[in-house]
């Protein structure tokens, strides 16, 4: 099961209302790419697509398609804030190892 903090559902959903699109779902994907093999994708969708599976979060709906819900199995996204930059954190535990600026990922 793929989980989303509260923070990072604050952030969605505040995302969603200021582009005045609150009943948008988050789509995540893992795409081929990144230096180190695979990466994250975050868009918004209006609607699911045949295979989609659909899991509700802190009050944001999260489609994931067929094909990356088995590298997305356990993850948690978060929303970060740092000296570093702010953003949303995979914490992936079936990357065996992943890229120094965290957007990419290996299994």
């Amino acid at each position: 099961m793929l989980t989303l903090t509260q923070v990072a559902a604050t952030k969605v959903e505040e995302f969603l209302n200021r582009h005045e699109r609150p009943e948008a779902l988050l789509r995540v994907r893992v795409v081929g790419g990144g230096c180190s093999g695979f990466q994250y994708q975050l868009a918004l969708d209006d609607e699911s697509r045949d295979g989609d599976q659909i899991i509700e979060q802190n009050g944001v709906r999260i489609l994931v398609d067929q094909r990356s819900l088995p590298y997305l199995n356990g993850t948690e996204i978060d929303y970060v804030e740092d000296i570093m930059g702010a953003g949303f954190r995979f914490n992936n535990p079936n990357a065996a190892s992943s890229c120094g600026c965290g957007e990419s990922f290996q299994v």
